[in-house]
């Protein structure tokens, strides 16, 4: 696991300066502290920091081929290296190391861009070529591992985290107000831009390439398909995802150093470490964070998982002051990111390094098992609301405006009123009503007409297949679950030098769960109904019913009593920066409602928390001028 850069002018003639690319790096050793390395052959330059995982002593970046005429910088690992290894080398392909990185170089100078499609594991990698003056770029197929860029007429920058790129601008780019709605509508950025304007991220499944002829393609290389199999049972089912699972889980093994396992009481992780002890010769470190708040605290369940299988079990409980992690959150993810799990996510990733240097998750399940409660509810809105589309909005919405915000069921009316095909893509932090009247009366003006929801709807009709809940997953797979969850654990974890791998997103098994017909997945109220038949005879009835707890933070109980004063001082501030684009009165009717027990805003204030935190820490660095209709960051 590691941290790759790199900038290639255009114009051959501007060479690129070893400072520029070593500064790109340094911003990024927490991602590979054992080792750095750069290339530089006139107007290219690549940077790498390395967290040495697999061939301790020869894996050194960025490496090149046998004539020099391809140089590779590589992040994440790729669990199929040896099998490849073997048909390159019948192929005359000679390797110098035992690395996974030699692996793709040899397999792009065989395959050329389809190489990719050959890759089993997590990866962000970029190839200059010599011969052609080109940059090869791809991203694996769920985006576990990051890769921003930035382009325009002179140069190509790209880095495995924004501030590599935003380190060779004279000042950070302007904020986009597209991004800023989205962000307060869902509470990330999209799977495509980030907010700063013109820094984007490669999508998962695509690969990028650019080179002197400034002609850049990104082309998509691989796709979520729903192909349900109606001829199996369900014990066969059962069986081929067990043996599936333990052989992708196998797979994820492959280590020279200390390797763990994330352990939160769920189904998921509790399935992986399962399977990790029966391929272990020794005993699983698996690691568990908790609260002192018990319908929060999953620590139980986590405890008779690692007692059944005999792990070398650790334990963290976190406390409100937990939230004076808020600055140091902010500068590992560049951007806003409200998703509050991320700072338990920091803490046992911290917490882990100490005793290992690879930890394996069950990210992924609830996405590719129909795990979330949200599923249950958008199909029964959809299944139960018999008007079409267009009196939906007329009756129901016209009922959502009447209720007041403190009644019960207003949210409802919400999503009644939205069309049916859609209402995955309102299911949000904000919704659009509310952020109409969240927005200060310019920064209306500067989006209206546009909306967070208009870009998830266009990913529902690129992969409607008939079938609503797989419709909701694919959403979730190519925007929540990469841009929230994958993107959470890779910055907390990375943080503290910690890679972590994802078993249930192997793509072969995941492709395998494609073929699994949703009323499997969903079956009546009962949510990961065949995963969960699947684990019966591995895992304790009380870790496979008891209600899902999820890895959230107890912000509505510490808002309301410890982490009070907190909020007021930061969102009740007419200084803050803020109300350069919302408005003070409507933040302060929902910091009040939530107080004296309204309703649960606990999300909504958490998400302008991190955007007053964002703002002010990012105030310096930019530019107080408004440019081309963009909202600079003052």
């Amino acid at each position: 696991m590691c941290g790759i850069s790199g900038i290639l002018h255009f114009d051959s003639r501007m060479p690129v300066r070893h400072e520029d690319v070593r500064t790109m790096t340094e911003l990024i050793q927490h991602r590979g502290p054992d080792d750095c390395g750069f290339y530089l052959n006139e107007n290219v330059g690549l940077g790498f920091r390395r967290l040495s995982i697999i061939d301790l002593e020869s894996g050194h970046q960025p490496m090149t081929n046998e004539d020099g005429s391809l140089w590779i910088v590589f992040n994440g690992e790729i669990y199929n290296h040896q099998e490849l290894r073997s048909h390159l080398q019948k192929k005359g392909h000679i390797f110098r190391t035992k690395s996974d990185t030699e692996t793709i170089i040899h397999l792009y100078e065989e395959y050329g861009k389809e190489c990719v499609t050959k890759l089993r594991g997590m990866f962000a990698f970029a190839i200059w070529n010599e011969k052609d003056k080109t940059i090869f770029c791809a991203r694996d197929r769920f985006g576990i591992k990051p890769f921003f860029y930035y382009l325009d007429q002179d140069r190509f920058l790209f880095g495995s985290e924004i501030k590599c790129i935003t380190s060779q601008m004279k000042s950070n780019p302007p904020l986009s107000p597209k991004m800023l709605d989205y962000y307060l509508a869902y509470g990330y950025s999209s799977e495509e831009d980030t907010l700063y304007q013109g820094i984007k991220k490669l999508k998962p499944g695509h690969i990028l390439e650019t080179g002197v002829d400034r002609k850049t393609r990104s082309t998509r290389y691989w796709e979520i398909n729903y192909l349900p199999d109606h001829s199996k049972t369900e014990e066969e089912w059962c069986e081929i995802l067990e043996a599936k699972l333990s052989e992708a889980v196998k797979s994820h093994l492959m280590s020279d150093v200390p390797l763990g396992a994330f352990l939160s009481g769920g189904i998921d992780s509790s399935a992986v470490v399962a399977h990790m002890a029966k391929h272990s010769s020794t005993p699983v470190k698996t690691f568990s964070i908790g609260f002192k708040e018990e319908a929060f605290n999953e620590l139980v369940y986590a405890r008779q998982v690692a007692k059944l299988f005999g792990t070398e079990h650790h334990e963290q409980v976190l406390e409100p002051e937990s939230v004076s992690l808020l600055p140091k959150l902010i500068n590992m993810y560049d951007e806003p990111f409200a998703d509050s799990s991320a700072i338990p996510t920091y803490y046992v990733s911290k917490f882990a390094r100490e005793f290992v240097t690879v930890v394996l998750s069950g990210d992924g399940g609830d996405e590719l098992f129909a795990g979330y409660n949200k599923y249950q509810k958008l199909k029964y809105f959809r299944d139960h609301n018999l008007l079409p589309d267009a009196m939906s909005e007329v009756f129901w919405g016209g009922l959502h405006k009447l209720i007041p915000n403190s009644v019960k069921g207003k949210g409802a009316t919400y999503y009644l009123a939205k069309p049916k095909a859609y209402l995955p893509a309102y299911q949000s932090i904000w919704h659009m009503n509310e952020r109409r009247q969240l927005y200060g009366a310019s920064f209306w003006e500067e989006i209206k007409g546009a909306s967070a929801e208009a870009i998830k709807i266009p990913i529902i009709d690129q992969n409607n297949k008939g079938d609503f809940l797989f419709s909701m997953q694919t959403l979730d797979m190519k925007t929540y679950m990469v841009d929230d969850i994958l993107t959470k654990v890779d910055r907390a974890s990375m943080h503290n030098s910690l890679e972590v791998r994802v078993p249930l997103l192997d793509h072969e098994f995941a492709e395998l769960t494609f073929r699994i017909p949703s009323d499997l997945k969903l079956k009546g109220k009962i949510k990961k109904y065949i995963f969960k038949k699947s684990l019966q005879d591995h895992l304790p009835k009380t870790v496979l019913s008891h209600k899902k707890q999820g890895f959230g933070v107890p912000l509505r109980l510490w808002f309301k009593e410890d982490l009070k004063e907190y909020v007021n001082d930061h969102l009740l501030n007419s200084n803050s920066l803020l109300y350069d684009y919302l408005n003070p009165n409507f933040v302060s009717k929902i910091v009040h409602g939530h107080h004296h027990g309204m309703r649960d805003f606990n999300h909504k204030i958490w998400s302008l928390i991190v955007l007053d935190q964002w703002l002010s820490i990012h105030n310096a660095a930019q530019s107080p001028q408004i440019q081309d209709k963009s909202i600079a960051l003052k």
